[in-house]
C-alpha cells in the first residue's frame, strides 16, 4: 500500500491558500479517481483505494501544518508502510509559482511541516513532491504570505502545477520516482 499524503491546514479559513497545495493536489487525485471517502482516522482525512492498479491512501492531517508528521507517522505505523511508499506532497517557496520539484528523499528545507514528518519518521527517505508558490514581496511577513491566497494569474499556474503533481504522483506509484523526475521536474 502507499500513502499520498499533501500537506496544509485545516479549515475553511485557508482554503485556497498557498500552504494548502498539498492538500489541493490531494482533493484532485481524490476526484480524478473518485476516491472522495474520506473519513477521520488517525489525525487525518483518510481516502483508501486503487490508483492505476495500486492500493493507496490518500491523507489530510488534521494536526496544523507544523505537527503534520504525527498524523503520517500514526498512519505507517498502525498500516506496516514502510516509509519509501510514502510520497508527500507540499508548498516550497524556494520554487517559482506554478513549477513542481520531485525529489526521492532529502531535508526539510525550511518547512516546517516536513521537519515535523521527517522528526517524527525518523528518516529523510521517502519521495516528495513540491510544489512553488513563489516567494514573499520583500517586506511581507513569511507566514502572512504562505497562509496568502494566489492571485488569479497565478491560480492558474498552480492549478496546472496541481494537475502536475498529481501525474507525478501516479508515475511515482506505478513506475518510479526516477521516472516522475526525469518526466516532470523542470
Amino acid at each position: 500500500m502507499f500513502v499520498l499524503a499533501g500537506l496544509g491546514n485545516m479549515g475553511p479559513k485557508y482554503d485556497g491558500t498557498r500552504h494548502n497545495v498539498g492538500f489541493d493536489t490531494i482533493d484532485y487525485l481524490a476526484a480524478l479517481y473518485r476516491l472522495n471517502n474520506f473519513k477521520y482516522k488517525h489525525n487525518a482525512l483518510v481516502a483508501e483505494g486503487i490508483i492505476q492498479g495500486k492500493k493507496v491512501m490518500l491523507v489530510k492531517p488534521q494536526t496544523y501544518m507544523n505537527n503534520s508528521g504525527e498524523a503520517i507517522r500514526e498512519i505507517l505505523d498502525y498500516y506496516k508502510i514502510e516509509s519509501q511508499n510514502l510520497v508527500v506532497i507540499y508548498d516550497d517557496i524556494d520554487l517559482d509559482v506554478g513549477r513542481i520539484r520531485i525529489r526521492a528523499k532529502g531535508s526539510a528545507g525550511t518547512h516546517n511541516g516536513m521537519r515535523s514528518v521527517i522528526s517524527q519518521i525518523k528518516t529523510e527517505d521517502f519521495p516528495r513532491i513540491r510544489i512553488g508558490v513563489g516567494r514573499p514581496p520583500e517586506k511581507m511577513d513569511l507566514a502572512d504570505f504562505v497562509l496568502s491566497r494566489f492571485s488569479q494569474e497565478e491560480r492558474k499556474l498552480v492549478n496546472a502545477a496541481i494537475e502536475k503533481a498529481a501525474l507525478a504522483a501516479a508515475t511515482i506509484l506505478c513506475v518510479s520516482v526516477d521516472c516522475a523526475m526525469s518526466k516532470y521536474n523542470g
